[in-house]
């Protein structure tokens, strides 16, 4: 069942998955609408855009882009695979500052969410992408 990270099994499996995680997590103490842009995607036409939006309280994710994001965060394909995936926070600072991730906005408001602790929720959601992902 394991599927190529970002191709469309993979995104349906991970909105399957967020689901049944949703309203289990605490408020994200945070606002923030933020667009993201894949790059170097091994499949489809090489990059993905989507999106993150914590207005509700909850973290939302999805494809495509707001219309009036706060940032926009730029990020190869093997970047966000481990940042987004594997969980590995070293991978996304190395990546950044070789140049790897561009962000564009409010920079301040990244650097919020990244204070904010992770829960046992988004521990155990985490765990679930990871059994998906090839």
């Amino acid at each position: 069942m394991p599927y190529p990270f970002l191709s469309e099994e993979w995104l349906e499996e991970a909105q399957s998955i967020r689901e049944e995680f949703k309203g289990n997590s605490p408020a994200v103490p945070h606002v923030v609408q933020m667009n993201l842009v894949v790059t170097e995607v091994p499949f489809g036409e090489g990059s993905v855009n989507a999106h993150m939006d914590t207005t509700s309280g909850e973290l939302e994710l999805d494809t495509g882009h707001l219309e009036s994001p706060d940032l926009t965060v730029t990020v190869d394909y093997l970047t966000a695979k481990a940042i987004l995936v594997e969980g590995n926070p070293q991978a996304g600072m190395q990546a950044f500052m070789a140049g790897k991730i561009r962000v564009e906005g409010d920079m301040a408001k990244l650097m919020a969410l990244q204070t904010a602790p992770p829960d046992e929720s988004a521990r155990d959601l985490a765990a679930r992408l990871q059994e998906i992902t090839e």
